[in-house]
Order: structure tokens, then C-alpha cells, then sequence
């Protein structure tokens, strides 16, 4: 889940939207309109759609506040925080890193929803002790955040891993069995009971005439199945890489290619012929640099037999690196931070060996092989 559209910073955190927020910012802001409407029908239009939006720019603000509580928590028990995303069904945080303890993970866990509640007691707090000062429409907003505080807690509360509360029941049997990985695993099958109740709830709501309100919440299920999934597959994978550094699986002596090769004698020779899609590019038995389809691709056809490799590679300098006692997971995050299939692997400034995903999946395909023998 990745930012699209990038707002800032906040405690030295990225803060940023996916596409998908729009959607349901819109949703928001059609609902708070017609609640306005219905409540305010002498209001002019422009009246109406002020108030809705400030009402649906402060649930995302304090959406925002819910995913920052993680967030400055992991970075206190020494994680990374790379990213918060608002997207269509909420936030998500990209947290990375080993957790201390199963304390330090029920800390993390119950940061949100409490600061939901927290909010949501505020609001209809205040909206009710200053009732009288307060301008109709005021109270009326802050009732709403309120209530919807209230409920976003509720929610993030229910015990389905990767959820807020899914991951509080893994910290509570992390820190009963002493066992992550059993803890991770009967987590993540209670996110998948819920989840499946929620689609079966969804899907029997829409047959009784519920309408999209049915298929939204049987979408939420199908996405907290989906999530669940992932997320333990996830965490099998950081086990099962624990203690594997980049230096295991990287290749030394990667193909290489000379610069002055022009990019037509390239494709001829190399790329076709071999049908492997990352060169090294050397200059005086050095390596430069690393050409890959995707370069290849960016320069017209008619210029390819005019074309030296060294004029459109990606130098070593402007690429992305790893170190080879770099551990294999941080590199595999990396490379999905940059959406990249290979990377270079650095020593004191110099080039040292390849790292690609197609190694990483051919090496977890053995390994997976030889288990199932």
C-alpha cells in the first residue's frame, strides 16, 4: 500500500495518499452533506458543502492521529516507521523492524484505538458541556467525529490479525505461550474467522435488500482475508530469512556487457539470446553501471544501432545499494521500497555482486523442496 500522493512529514514520518482515498473521501463528503442537509434544510448549497468537508477533513486528521500513535511508538522501541498511507479503508503504517517484546507489541497495538476513543470522548464531550456556545453545526460535526471515533476504536478492536486487535491477541499468546510464531499463526486464523464473517454478513445483508451498504461490508471482509494472509505470510518469510545475510544469495560474477556496445548488438546478442534481464555494464574492466529491458525500452528503435549502452544505463552511483553483511531481509525491503528486481551490492565504494529477487525464490523454492522431502 503506497503513497500515490505524497503530503509531508510528521515526526520525520512520510505522510501520504493512496488513489483509492478519494473514493471514499467522496463517500464522506456526499454523506455529511446530505446529514447537513436533512438536518440544515434552509442552508444554501455552499453552507452545506463547507461544513461537510471540514467535518470530513477532520475524521481523515484524526484517522492520521490514530496511525501516528503506532507509528511513534515503533519508533521509540527502535523500528522504522518509512510511511503512513490513508487509503479507502483506512491507514496503514509501514512499520519495519524486530519486535523487542511482546509488551512492546501490545504498546504498539493499543496506541490506536485508544487514541480513537480518546478523540471520540473529547468531541462528544465537548460538544455537550458547550452545547449552548457552540454554533448548531459545531455541535453537530463534533457529535459525528465522536460517534465515528468511537466506532473506528470498536472496530480496529476486533481480534483479527492484522488488525489492531488481532494484534493484541498475539502479543497476550505471544507473552502467555512465550512463542511468536504460534502466537502469529492463531492471530492470523481468528483474522481469517472474522473476516469471513464479515463477508458472509456483507453478502446475506445485500440478498435481504441491504444494498451496497451489504457489498461494502462483504469488501471489507474479503480485504481483511486478504490481509491476514499476507500479513503471516510475511512474517514466515522474515522468519525463514532470519539470520541470512545478502553475501548468501547474491551473485559475484553477473553478466556483464561492455559500454561501447551499441544497443541494437545488445538486444541481438545478450538480451535475446540469453533471455536474462539484468547486465552489468563495465568500462575498462571496471563495473559502471546496470542495463535492464526497462532502459531499453525508454529509447526509440530507429536510434538503437547509433546507441552505446554507456549513454542510457543506470550508473552504479544513482542506483540503490546493498552492503553483502546487509541482512536479506532489510534488502528485500529496500527493493520493494524502490519496486526494484535486483540491486547492486556494495564493498568500501566498490562493486561487489548482484542481489535479485529471481535468487531469493529460487533459493526459498529449494529450501521449501527439500523440507517438503
Amino acid at each position: 500500500m503506497r503513497s500515490h500522493i505524497k503530503l509531508g512529514r510528521v515526526f520525520g514520518i512520510r505522510v501520504g495518499l493512496h488513489y483509492s482515498w478519494f473514493l471514499i473521501a467522496l463517500l464522506l463528503l456526499l454523506s455529511f452533506s446530505a446529514s447537513f442537509h436533512r438536518q440544515y434544510p434552509a442552508w444554501n448549497s455552499a453552507a452545506v458543502g463547507a461544513w461537510a468537508l471540514l467535518t470530513t477533513l477532520l475524521f481523515f486528521a484524526s484517522l492520521l492521529l490514530h496511525e501516528l500513535s503506532h507509528s511513534v511508538l515503533a519508533l521509540r522501541y527502535g523500528m522504522r516507521v518509512h510511511e503512513i498511507t490513508l487509503f479507502a479503508l483506512g491507514g496503514v503504517s509501514q512499520i519495519e523492524g524486530e519486535l523487542p517484546s511482546a509488551a512492546s507489541e501490545f504498546r504498539i497495538a493499543i496506541a490506536g484505538p485508544l487514541t480513537s476513543a480518546a478523540i471520540g470522548v473529547v468531541c462528544l464531550a465537548f460538544s455537550r458541556t458547550h452545547a449552548i456556545t457552540l454554533a448548531g453545526p459545531a455541535a453537530t460535526m463534533l457529535t459525528w467525529l465522536g460517534y465515528i471515533n468511537l466506532s473506528l476504536a470498536a472496530f480496529n478492536m476486533l481480534p483479527g490479525y492484522p488488525m489492531d486487535g488481532g494484534r493484541v491477541l498475539r502479543a497476550f499468546l505471544w507473552w502467555r505461550t512465550g512463542n511468536l510464531d504460534r502466537a502469529t499463526r492463531s492471530a492470523a486464523t481468528s483474522g481469517t474467522v472474522v473476516a469471513v464473517m464479515f463477508i458472509a454478513i456483507g453478502i446475506l445483508d445485500y440478498f435481504r435488500g441491504g444494498g451496497l451498504g451489504g457489498l461494502w461490508i462483504a469488501f471489507i471482509g474479503w480485504f481483511l482475508l486478504q490481509a491476514s494472509r499476507e500479513s503471516y505470510l510475511e512474517f514466515s518469510l522474515r522468519e525463514e530469512l532470519k539470520g541470512v545475510q545478502v553475501s548468501d544469495l547474491m551473485v559475484t560474477a553477473p553478466c556483464a556487457v561492455d559500454g561501447s556496445l551499441t544497443v541494437q548488438d545488445f538486444v541481438d546478442r545478450e538480451l535475446l539470446r540469453t533471455g536474462r534481464r539484468c547486465f552489468m555494464v563495465q568500462e575498462h574492466g571496471a563495473i559502471v553501471g546496470m542495463i535492464t529491458p526497462h532502459e531499453i525500452r525508454r529509447v526509440d528503435r530507429a536510434a538503437w544501432p547509433a546507441t552505446r549502452l554507456s549513454l542510457i544505463m543506470l550508473p552504479l552511483r544513482n542506483i540503490r545499494s546493498v552492503e553483502p553483511e546487509s541482512s536479506l531481509v532489510d534488502a528485500l525491503q529496500a527493493m520493494a521500497r524502490g519496486d526494484l528486481n535486483q540491486v547492486p551490492v556494495m564493498r568500501n565504494g566498490h562493486f561487489a555482486g548482484l542481489l535479485s529477487r529471481a535468487e531469493v525464490l529460487a533459493w526459498l523454492q529449494t529450501r521449501t523442496e527439500l523440507r517438503q522431502s
